[in-house]
């Protein structure tokens, strides 16, 4: 698989990257269900296989749990993997997610993140949430001084807005922002994201751009009856991306889903496939996070990489989704 140049860094990415937050398992409030060792350690050896060379993962994601299995597939692979991974999200009293990032905080995540990794250093570290936001400078001047002291190489920041992006830049430069961007979510298009990365020379890894799991084209009723009570998508109704798995959204979702497959089906795709081409249509994008759980999930996704949208797909895509947004407005 070919690879892209990470902004300013020296890290050459595919253009598809293995996401874990679902390997995070179940119990942390952003969980997506049960999850086994084997199932997490499978998924990520079999996308290293199909050729993906880098691994997205955070502390937050099962805190800690996530990172202890891409540290063990790590060592099982006994090669080379760009690692990159998250702080700035800590447990609450209940084990739910809860945002926070200051020196002190990200000080001590950094290590136990290196211990869960089994490695010296940390390829991409990154600031997972912008809060609280008069922390922001005081974050990303931490993850400068990290890049000093050689505990991690390069450093970059998720979730943020310009405004934000702007004002850490002044401290130093930013090599990548991890926005969500997907079909259905096309913020950073409309707040400037995509320009200001594009001009200041900082990649784009996109978070969830099969909107986490929903652009599979696998959705139906008997699909989100059979969700674990557990995974997220179930019971945080007033979540953007949950919310399209209820009513009054739900059917105009799943005509939307039945639309795209039959775009995708034209030239022998998927959906998932269509998904992450068309986030990867995007000059300023290096790559998309696609998430695995289990064996045989990310070997079909990943050939998105090798398919480039025509115009007319494009201009089919866009009409699509025009008629979704304009009947759930």
């Amino acid at each position: 698989m070919h690879t892209r140049r990470l902004g300013n860094s020296d890290l050459n990415l595919t253009p598809v990257g293995f996401g874990t937050w679902a390997i995070g398992g179940g119990e942390w409030g952003m969980g997506w269900g049960p999850q086994t060792e084997k199932d997490s350690i499978e998924s990520i050896l079999e996308g290293l296989e199909a050729g993906i060379n880098w691994i997205d993962t955070a502390h937050a994601y099962g805190f800690g749990l996530s990172e202890e299995m891409v540290g063990k597939a790590l060592k099982e692979w006994g090669e080379a993997v760009v690692i990159a991974t998250k702080c700035g999200v800590l447990p609450d009293e209940n084990n739910f997610p809860r945002r926070y990032a200051s020196r002190k905080t990200i000080t001590e995540e950094v290590e136990t993140s290196l211990r869960r990794l089994q490695v010296e250093v940390i390829d991409l570290y990154q600031i997972h949430w912008p809060e609280p936001d008069e922390n922001v400078e005081e974050a990303w001047q931490t993850l400068l001084d990290l890049k000093t002291q050689g505990k991690i190489r390069w450093a970059g920041v998720s979730n943020y807005s310009v405004s934000q992006l702007e004002r850490a830049a002044k401290l130093g430069p930013i090599s990548s922002l991890q926005p969500r961007y997907s079909l259905l979510n096309q913020q950073i298009q409309e707040e400037g994201q995509l320009d200001w990365c594009r001009d200041n020379n900082c990649g784009i890894v996109c978070y969830s751009p099969m909107e986490s799991g929903l652009l599979t084209g696998k959705v139906n009723q008997e699909w989100i009856d059979n969700l674990p009570e557990n995974d997220w998508r179930r019971h945080k109704a007033d979540h953007p991306v949950a919310a399209l798995l209820h009513h009054p959204k739900l059917d105009h979702f799943l005509k939307l889903v039945e639309q795209l497959n039959i775009i995708a089906n034209s030239s022998g795709h998927t959906v998932s496939q269509l998904a992450v081409s068309w986030v990867l249509s995007r000059n300023e994008v290096t790559s998309a996070i696609v998430g695995a759980r289990k064996k045989g999930q990310i070997a079909e996704t990943v050939q998105a990489a090798e398919w480039e949208l025509k115009a007319n797909e494009l201009d089919a895509i866009s009409l699509a989704i025009n008629e979704f947004r304009e009947n759930t407005a």
